[in-house]
């Protein structure tokens, strides 16, 4: 069985919000000029293309993806070893943009990510992410128990 978790966009929050803004003035454009598609596929790129997990339950392994366009996965399997470890950790992420040109405006992101741990306690990548501790930790030891690893 394969569990899909979504992370985040790629280009974040004002990059998302801008393809999206491309992709419709590219298909506006397009009844007047041929630069139009090519303006709606780079918007369609932008506004769309974000990070994942897949988890193969079976065959015991991880994959992080980037979905360019949303659909087309992009990334590498890694084989689940039992020296490896799953653990929380906080993460928070933070944007900022320009408003006309000076006024700086900020996003803050924070919440709770479930992390693959290598060995020698290393990070290699993030599994699952949450908005508050009780849900995490419940999840954590539900994968856990089902890619039989330690918890850090």
């Amino acid at each position: 069985m394969i569990i899909k978790n979504k992370l985040d966009t790629t280009f974040g929050p004002f990059g998302s919000s801008s393809g999206f803004f491309l992709l419709i003035g590219g298909i506006v454009v397009t009844f007047y000029s041929l630069i139009g598609p090519l303006i709606a596929i780079i918007g369609a790129f932008v506004s769309f293309t974000s990070s994942s997990t897949f988890i193969d339950t079976d065959n015991k392994r991880i994959k992080l993806s980037d979905n360019l366009f949303g659909f087309i996965s992009v990334g590498k399997w890694i084989d689940i070893k039992p020296d490896m470890r799953i653990g929380l950790k906080k993460s928070h992420k933070g944007y900022r943009a320009y408003i006309r040109g000076t006024q700086p405006i900020g996003l803050h992101n924070k919440d709770i990510r479930i992390f693959l741990y290598g060995p020698d306690k290393k990070e290699i990548m993030p599994i699952k992410k949450f908005d508050n501790y009780k849900t995490s930790k419940g999840e954590l030891d539900k994968l856990s128990a089902l890619l039989e690893l330690d918890m850090i």
